[in-house]
């Protein structure tokens, strides 16, 4: 995995996950830092395995790796952290020497992993649900102010 290990390399990437820690380091709810992205790839992994997918391991740990790099964007910004993020992936992606035909599924499915979605692609779909259920909110103790039960569901560990 060549180019994963490029990824955690990038300068850029460094800068990024350095950016998003600053910007929670005062948060209370789940962070986006190097571990969520790992749990994400690792669960995406598993997904796809599960289901079948023809999905390369490389690419799954890529996506996953760089699906919330702008996150401190949304905060300072106000922007939509998914969209930012494939743009920001994008230069990561070319300074790596990723193929053009996959750099544009990872940018698809980094700018929708907050969308679920029938008509996508498996890319997408693993992203998705990797990175909704890779908390482990019952432990959390701001589960109560946490917006993702804003509906008063109970959070379950796996979705």
């Amino acid at each position: 995995m060549e180019l994963v290990q490029r990824i955690l390399q990038h300068p850029k990437y460094k800068e990024y996950l350095k950016l998003n820690a600053e910007a929670e380091k005062d948060r209370k709810f789940c962070c986006h830092n190097l571990q969520h992205a790992l749990d994400v790839a690792r669960v995406a992994y598993i997904i796809s395995l599960e289901n079948s997918y023809n999905l390369s391991k490389e690419i799954i740990y890529i996506t996953a790796l760089l699906h919330d790099i702008a996150k401190w964007k949304q905060y300072s910004e106000k922007t939509d952290h998914a969209e930012a993020g494939a743009v920001l992936a994008e230069g990561i992606l070319r300074d790596i020497g990723v193929q053009d035909k996959d750099i544009e599924m990872i940018k698809d499915a980094i700018k929708n992993h907050r969308r679920k979605d029938e008509k996508v692609s498996d890319l997408n779909k693993v992203l998705y649900d990797a990175d909704k259920s890779c908390r482990i909110c019952v432990e959390c103790e701001a589960i109560n102010e946490c917006k993702r039960f804003k509906d008063g569901k109970k959070p379950a560990l796996f979705y």
